[in-house]
């Protein structure tokens, strides 16, 4: 298979006319007819069949459509990823913040004092390797890569509100909460899949009444009494508000680790470094003061 036979097949198949896709493909019909019978001639099965006035997909045109999608929007996304590859080399930090990205924010809040000239990009993407520094996190039990990374051991609180249910209490059994609504971040972040482990440890799924892509707003609504939820200990910080309270959890462990590691990218990766160093050392020194 050709790759422009690859393209005019994906379009004829999304809209099931031959005319109006030669329009969109700026061809003739007749020259983009042609293509789609070589390409069936090739592989050696009918791709379409008449419907009326329109064509639609057979049973192997669907599965090659399946199959052939993916790989095309794969094959589309790499002229923008080299271009990002090009930019690596410039001045500008770019970083994969998919854990502690409040702490991060902090981090990159107080270098910038000092080093104006820094610039940084941020971006939240599990799947891209294009990045000079990554934040994420990973079970405290969990192997990891040990090269060009450092981690760093968190404790996950309970926040609950102060009332006489939790009245006195400076610790609990994650399965006495089972009944409780949560409060918590989407399922597409690394902290609440951790989360929702934990539960499933302590032999429940967690009831979520909220939740949010924001960790201010989950942090807010927990605040508010409006659930209970996670904690982290020192990503989040301290509870400011005395009708919540902060709960240790006995059992099962509930801790994780905040992994950073970086890339070395660029001709000169010092500025890479530098700021890795700073983050490494800005972590450790919020820990000590928790």
């Amino acid at each position: 298979m050709e790759l422009t036979q690859i393209r005019y097949f994906l379009e004829v198949a999304e809209t099931k006319h031959m005319t109006n896709s030669a329009r969109n493909l700026h061809i003739t019909q007749p020259a983009l007819t042609q293509a789609v019978h070589r390409l069936e001639e090739d592989l050696g099965v009918p791709l379409f069949a008449a419907k009326g006035r329109n064509i639609t997909l057979t049973e192997y045109g669907k599965y090659l459509q399946k199959k052939l999608r993916p790989l095309m929007e794969q094959l589309d996304q790499i002229p923008e990823q080299l271009s990002m590859m090009v930019k690596l080399e410039s001045d500008t930090i770019h970083m994969n913040v998919l854990a502690a990205s409040g702490l991060v924010m902090e981090a990159i809040i107080e270098y910038k004092k000092e080093h104006e000239e820094i610039l940084f990009q941020l971006q939240q993407n599990s799947e891209s390797e294009l990045y000079d520094i990554a934040v994420t996190t990973k079970l405290f039990y969990q192997s990891m890569n040990e090269k060009n990374s450092f981690a760093c051991g968190e404790k996950i609180y309970l926040a609950v509100p102060e009332n006489k249910k939790y009245s006195g209490k400076s610790s609990i059994r994650l399965a006495d909460v089972a009944e409780e609504g949560f409060v918590s971040l989407l399922g597409s972040r690394e902290f609440r899949y951790i989360c929702d482990r934990f539960c499933h440890h302590a032999g429940f799924t967690p009831k979520i009444i909220f939740e949010s892509d924001n960790p201010s707003a989950v942090k807010n609504m927990i605040a508010a009494n409006m659930g209970i939820g996670f904690w982290p200990e020192f990503t989040w910080g301290s509870i400011e508000n005395e009708n919540v309270r902060l709960l240790e959890i006995e059992e099962p462990i509930c801790q994780r680790d905040i992994i950073i590691n970086y890339n070395r990218n660029k001709i000169d990766s010092r500025n890479v470094l530098e700021f890795y160093e700073f983050l490494v050392e800005f972590i450790k020194r919020r820990k000590k003061v928790l």
